[in-house]
């Protein structure tokens, strides 16, 4: 092969088979190397999928040439996925998927391997071998350290805290597979410096270098959202993610009780969606969404007076984030995770600490649109020196060729 590199990405969830997030990250690289002329194949588990949602198929999605899904399904299903989270190892699947690692692949790159292989998956085929952590699922079985379902973890109660969220217990994580299996990966990845330091605390040996996330930039303007279409729509605050209680939009609906000129408009769905419903009551600054297209979406956060990230776990890096700086709106931020990281960076958003600082945070932007406009335009700015795509492919190349050249891999270091 004289062209492109040939890529392996070994993931849990991959559109349509997926729930955001960690899908949508290796779905929107894999797009990004086929545009640079590279070839891709993705490996992903739709028992897990299956598994962890209403079980129904999906649509499938079209892929751009050079880029080939493999969709491992069995008839055994969720016992599949169940021996992978016991064992550490594709029982099931684990044939198949050695089938075609072993076709030869210049870069293997594995994400969240949790169900579709767990750590015996790393040391299957041969290449350059990339793991990135999109989540702390390589020192936290439950992936968000987030201690008995209720707080963050500030240190390790394990077996509790799995039974607190209701999950069998691994048996794998009582012994030193995950160390032994770690020396079949040249580098591991992470989104942020806040969790490449959560890994360290937390007892994970191996360094974690830094290649940013990224979002293509957008080529036209959204098409005007039906919540945004009209002329008479009041100013807004916008929350985009899961309704899950981690995501801590439970502490913003209330400062919206009261009267105001603002609203909060909330896009997402989840399991806590009834119990925010019900703290919200029938107040009219509060509303409700539910999912929305990309192209809805965008046009949400161009509008928006800010968009609000009250997360109350260890995110890794939210791609909110970078949907909002990308339209220009800036955030507001729980000081907590890589929050901080991002706010210093960008200077494109505000920190809060208590619900007195969040509240005086929001007043402050509906109050003071230069203030408003500001750090959108320093949010913009941000985004394309920092975490556009052209920058985070520099940055991943960058490790592929410092792996090539230690490793003396001449004809891949020629095509990276």
């Amino acid at each position: 092969m004289t062209g492109g590199l040939r890529f392996a990405m070994v993931t849990t969830f991959y559109p349509p088979y997926h729930f955001g997030g960690d899908g949508e990250a290796v779905r929107r690289l894999a797009h990004a190397l086929a545009r640079r002329g590279h070839q891709v194949d993705v490996i992903h588990d739709v028992d897990a999928f299956r598994m962890l949602s209403d079980g129904a198929e999906r649509e499938p999605l079209g892929e751009p040439d050079g880029v080939r899904v493999h969709g491992l399904r069995s008839s055994l299903g969720s016992l599949s996925c169940l021996a992978t989270q016991q064992l550490g190892r594709p029982l099931v699947h684990g044939s198949r998927i050695r089938s075609i690692l072993h076709r030869g692949f210049d870069v293997i790159h594995f994400h969240n391997i949790s169900l579709v292989g767990g750590p015996g998956i790393l040391s299957y085929g041969a290449g350059i071998k990339l793991y990135t952590a999109h989540e702390h699922w390589l020192v936290c079985p439950t992936h968000v350290l987030w201690r008995h379902n209720r707080e963050v973890c500030t240190g390790r109660e394990c077996l509790r805290c799995v039974l607190h969220h209701r999950r069998p217990p691994q048996l794998w994580r009582s012994t030193s597979l995950l160390e032994r299996q770690s020396e079949h990966v040249d580098a591991f990845l992470t989104l942020s410096e806040f969790s490449a330091k959560k890994h360290a605390e937390f007892g994970f040996d191996r360094p974690l270098a830094v290649v940013p996330p990224f979002l293509a930039e957008a080529d036209a303007a959204p098409q005007a959202s039906p919540a945004t279409a009209t002329q008479h729509v009041p100013p807004y605050f916008l929350f985009v993610g899961r309704l899950e209680t981690i995501k801590g939009i439970q502490d913003v609906i209330p400062l919206f009780a009261r009267d105001g000129a603002t609203e909060i408009w909330i896009a997402g769905s989840g399991s806590y969606e009834p119990q925010l419903r019900q703290l919200a009551g029938s107040g009219r600054r509060v509303r409700f969404l539910g999912q929305q297209t990309a192209d809805q979406l965008r046009q949400l956060y161009r509008d928006a007076i800010a968009v609000v990230v009250p997360s109350v776990c260890y995110e890794v890096f939210p791609m909110v984030v970078l949907e909002a700086f990308r339209e220009g709106t800036p955030i507001v931020a729980r000081h907590l995770g890589p929050f901080p990281e991002i706010v210093e960076r960008s200077a494109g958003g505000l920190l809060f600490t208590t619900t007195e600082e969040l509240d005086t945070a929001l007043s402050s932007l509906a109050a003071d649109r230069r203030l408003r406009d500001n750090l959108g335009q320093a949010a913009a700015r941000a985004f394309k020196a920092l975490w556009s795509e052209p920058v985070a492919m520099e940055s991943y190349f960058g490790v592929i060729r410092d792996i090539a050249r230690r490793r003396h891999l001449d004809q891949i270091l020629q095509r990276a």
